[in-house]
């Protein structure tokens, strides 16, 4: 099974920007689709965005669309995140997630292997 780690959480000030990354190691980094989910504190665990294994497709959360960005570069096994814009209730622990069977998915449930989590804390 793919094991993944998640880097690059940190503290901004609303209106900035904070770029995730998760590398992936295990079973061939490119069969597997690409999420990122998030969880505040109380929250349950929210779909951020997910990519399927070529990078053609994108799926994001409708409060995303336009501020955030998910790539992938299966020749270093990675997936990344670019967060811009970004603003105090986007404070959570951000999760990197994979799964290997069907397409792009918003569903956590869906998905077979998870990171550790990173913190990212946006200030106001």
């Amino acid at each position: 099974q793919v094991q993944l780690v998640e880097s690059g959480g940190g503290l901004v000030q609303a209106g900035g920007s904070l770029s995730l990354s998760c590398t992936a190691s295990g079973r061939t980094f490119s069969s597997y689709i690409m999420g990122w989910f998030r969880q505040a504190p109380g929250k349950e665990r929210e779909f951020v965005a997910s990519i399927n294994w070529s990078g053609s497709i994108t799926f994001y959360a409708d409060s995303m669309k336009g501020r955030f960005t998910i790539s992938r570069d299966n020749a270093k096994n990675t997936v990344s995140l670019q967060m811009n814009s970004l603003k105090p209730e986007d404070t959570a622990v951000y999760y990197c997630a994979a799964k290997t069977i069907g397409g792009v998915a918003s569903t956590p449930t869906l998905y077979d292997a998870w990171g550790q989590g990173t913190q990212v804390t946006v200030s106001s």
